[in-house]
């Protein structure tokens, strides 16, 4: 009995460094998954503030929950179960999919430089503010915010399950889930967070003195650059991403010369003493900025500028 109980607490023990083992490789699967998005979640953490700012204090926080949850709605109940379904039956159907995702990103970035350049969207600005208009508007903007989300999520979660594809479908699913609680739970604290910043400088204004005092102070007057600012990473970083994931679409689907020429380039500049490595970053990053900005402008002109010509004309 002795000899038996032994044997059983080995076998116990061996079970145990499988699963914790197995719980190593998930993570740094997951956490390799997650680098890979990182592109997308500088998008995501840049693009979200701007759908809370001009609420009242009061209501940011809940606006953010409510747009976190949506996120974790989409990534985990839409998202998943489609993408796992595609990876297991179709394939190859993953990597137009993603690429339909990198254009909508295109789109999306060209348009906001559209409406810089051009004015178009300062009638946008000239609105009633948005505490003065009522929950309506709040719904509204939230349900935008989680609508951009989707397509966002949509991204990371491709990218992620290309980079565990090898993996068996439950292990799979699991890194999947792991990607999506973490990421969330990342930009959408650090989207709180940024949009507190104000309120937290403020109170250390008020209730503190000397040099934490002044640090208070300077974050309230600095808080709406940083935002400003934000608004115009998240322009860049939508450029970016996009036309980086059409950039490497293209090659996978068998076009192969675009990429070539980028990487040639990289490849040129890449053994430049001690900032090599950055310079062969910045070369793929503003290729693939520029493919964002032609794609990008393609749709706009298909889905406002055309159709403005096209009214303007009929009314004369």
């Amino acid at each position: 009995m002795p000899g038996g109980l032994a044997a059983l607490l080995d076998d116990i023990a061996a079970l145990a460094k499988i699963a914790a083992a197995s719980v190593d490789d998930v993570a740094a699967a997951a956490g390799r998954a997650s680098s890979k998005a990182i592109g997308v979640v500088i998008d995501d953490t840049a693009v979200t503030p701007r759908y809370v700012t001009g609420f009242t204090p009061n209501r940011e926080l809940p606006m953010i929950k409510r747009i976190a949850v949506g996120s974790l709605r989409n990534k985990l109940l839409f998202i998943l179960p489609a993408i796992l379904l595609l990876s297991q039956f179709l394939p190859w159907l993953l990597t137009p999919i993603l690429m339909l995702g990198g254009t909508y990103l295109a789109f999306e970035g060209a348009e906001k430089l559209y409406e810089v350049l051009t004015g178009h969207g300062k009638e946008k600005k000239a609105a009633v503010p948005a505490p003065l208009q009522g929950q309506d508007v709040e719904k509204t903007m939230t349900n935008g915010a989680i609508k951009t989300d989707f397509i966002l999520s949509a991204e990371i979660m491709v990218i992620a399950l290309n980079e565990v594809a090898d993996e068996p479908f439950v292990s799979r699913a699991v890194i999947l889930v792991v990607v999506a609680l973490a990421i969330t739970a990342l930009v959408y604290g650090v989207v709180a967070l940024i949009v507190k910043m104000d309120d937290i400088g403020l109170r250390l204004a008020q209730t503190r003195q000397g040099a934490v005092a002044t640090a208070g102070r300077l974050l309230v007057k600095g808080m709406p650059k940083v935002l400003a600012l934000l608004s115009t990473v998240g322009i860049a970083a939508m450029l970016w991403v996009g036309g980086h994931i059409l950039l490497v679409g293209v090659d996978e689907l068998g076009w192969h010369a675009l990429y070539d020429l980028v990487h040639h380039a990289e490849e040129a500049v890449h053994d430049v003493g001690g900032i090599g490595g950055f310079l062969a970053w910045l070369v793929n990053t503003l290729a693939s900025a520029l493919i964002g900005v032609v794609v990008g402008a393609v749709v706009v002109a298909v889905m406002h500028v055309i159709p403005r010509r096209k009214g303007a004309a009929t009314a004369h």
